[in-house]
């Protein structure tokens, strides 16, 4: 049966997938590459712009895991893997804040000459430990949906 609950914790973990396929493309694809040519990740040098990626992914993820929270609060077993869910996006998305966000944005703003390649490789590195939070956020979802 599709209850409104039911069909929150689907659309949320489809959410929670999107991010951890952002995160293991930006890992396969786009971290190899950029320390040794920045410019790829500077829009204003013709490449990518992951903020227009990320900053819509998390505000909908987020948004959505609110909505199904409140939505499913009644159900134990779905509520406690939501709960755990929340606890590892967000203890992602502060380390992110904190961390890894300023460094980004000093590395998009720096002259593509200027950028220190082995800061900008140890940067890649780092985030690698982001994405255990990730498939933890998604696994949670995934029991939260199996629950219900």
């Amino acid at each position: 049966m599709w209850t409104p609950p039911l069909v929150l914790i689907a659309v949320t973990t489809l959410m929670a997938c999107v991010l951890l396929g952002g995160g293991i493309y930006e890992t396969l694809v786009v971290d190899p590459a950029w320390p040794k040519r920045p410019g790829i990740i500077q829009p204003r040098n013709g490449g990518i712009s992951r903020r227009r990626f990320w900053i819509p992914a998390h505000t909908v993820f987020e948004v959505l895991l609110i909505l199904t929270l409140i939505a499913s609060w009644g159900d134990t077993d779905v509520r406690a893997a939501l709960l755990f869910a929340l606890v590892s996006h967000a203890v992602m998305r502060v380390w992110s804040l904190v961390d890894f966000v300023p460094k980004a944005v000093s590395f998009e703003k720096a002259d593509p000459a200027d950028v220190d390649e082995a800061a900008a490789v140890g940067w890649t590195r780092r985030s690698l430990l982001r994405l255990p939070l990730d498939v933890i956020t998604c696994v949670a979802m995934l029991v939260a949906l199996a629950a219900a």
